[in-house]
């Protein structure tokens, strides 16, 4: 039998104001969902996970999206483990928030290249017509004008529900922690509740970055080779190269 092991880790949760931050960790921890919006300061949320010989215990913190707790930011980014973007797809304005985000990071943590990222864009329920933001046009900043990270795009729904699961499951793999694959669900072993302990320094030691989608990074491939193809050969490009 193979010995058991035990990881802690804190999860910071960043965007701007509306973008469904304290819905998409509530959905997953609680699966409950409110339409109504009442502004975040900071809240902490604490769970423990049973990956089977692993466990995993999880700070989430849930914070400010009006930007008028710089102190309080650069603490969280500070003690982070791992990031959760959001922004909603239905607000470009949601995702300039989201870049001035990754720029605090990138700012503030030397090691932002080995901390896993997941960029989310949330509200998947709305109606097409209200979608301002496809996700080929998200992975082009994600994959293109980012350096190499340990990062994943996803679209998801806290309202209907829609890959919760799948979005958090994603941070073991970015982050290398062991679990069973074949699992249907992450077991929580203990409630979660409202924390305001003293925060913990980032973990260190993690990997290189996982393999990302091929199939979204094809079709951003095409479309930048697209955007090649209307710029003059004795002009100097500036295309990134998604390999």
């Amino acid at each position: 039998m193979g010995e058991s092991s035990s990881y802690q880790v804190r999860l910071v949760v960043l965007g701007g104001t509306g973008v469904g931050k304290s819905s998409i960790i509530k959905r997953f921890l609680f699966n409950t969902f409110t339409e109504k919006h009442s502004p975040t300061v900071e809240d902490m949320h604490y769970r423990e996970f049973d990956l089977g010989t692993t466990t995993l215990k999880v700070d989430f913190l849930d914070t400010a999206g009006d930007m008028q707790f710089p102190a309080m930011r650069r603490l969280s980014i500070a003690n982070a483990q791992a990031f959760l973007l959001v922004y909603t797809i239905d607000s470009k304005t949601s995702f300039e928030t989201l870049k001035k985000c990754f720029e605090e990071i990138r700012e503030q943590r030397t090691d932002f290249q080995g901390v896993p990222i997941i960029v989310a864009g949330n509200k998947l329920d709305l109606a097409s017509e209200r979608r301002e933001l496809v996700k080929e046009d998200v992975a082009e900043w994600v994959f293109c004008e980012l350096p190499r990270l340990r990062v994943k795009l996803m679209e998801c729904s806290a309202k209907d529900n829609v890959n919760m699961k799948e979005l958090f499951r994603s941070f073991l793999i970015l982050a290398k922690i062991p679990f069973q694959s074949e699992s249907s669900s992450l077991h929580r072993r203990s409630s979660a509740h409202a924390s305001s302990g003293k925060a913990k320094g980032p973990e260190e030691g993690y990997q290189k970055s996982e393999p990302r989608s091929r199939s979204l990074i094809r079709r951003v491939s095409k479309k930048v080779s697209k955007m090649r193809e209307n710029v003059h050969s004795d002009n100097e490009t500036n295309d990134c190269i998604v390999s």
